[in-house]
């Protein structure tokens, strides 16, 4: 694996906590003024439940932030990870939801857009995973047609 391709992937890890940070900061008047509705709280819990289901599933040393495989890393095909080859990024895309709802509708737009910048950035970073993990995982080009990216038999 080439320095450049670890150095975009850094980069990458940092703009999604950049967005993820932006997402809550614009977020956060509707939800703590209870102006956010029931939706969006809704899709904050499944997004909590789908991360802590996906870490439990995951074994421990084996999670990586960023998009390069540890060494000795297995290939973790149960829990939500026997449908969605992301379920981390699902978690996180899912919270972006639930702040774009939750947003004060003066700011839904520009929420907006920094949700699909996240999906943009997520969508690339699994990529390159996905290349990584291939390379690793003999057995990862059959677990990729078994499972979707983020979505169960949609995405």
């Amino acid at each position: 694996m080439s320095a450049q391709r670890e150095a975009l992937g850094r980069r990458l890890v940092v703009l999604q906590f950049v967005l993820l940070a932006l997402l809550a900061a614009l977020a956060a008047p509707g939800f703590l003024r209870g102006a956010a509705p029931a939706l969006a709280w809704a899709l904050l819990a499944a997004s909590a439940l789908l991360g802590v289901w996906s870490l439990t599933a995951n074994r421990p040393g084996n999670f990586n932030v960023r998009p390069t495989p540890k060494p000795g890393a297995v290939l973790v095909r149960s829990g939500p990870y026997r449908w969605i080859r992301h379920p981390m990024y699902s978690s996180v895309l899912i919270a972006g939801l639930a702040a774009v709802l939750g947003a004060p509708w003066p700011l839904r737009p520009g929420v907006g857009a920094a949700w699909l910048a996240l999906l943009a950035v997520l969508w690339l970073k699994s990529d390159l995973e996905e290349r990584w993990m291939a390379a690793h995982h003999s057995d990862y080009a059959a677990y990729r047609r078994q499972t979707r990216r983020f979505v169960p038999g949609l995405l």
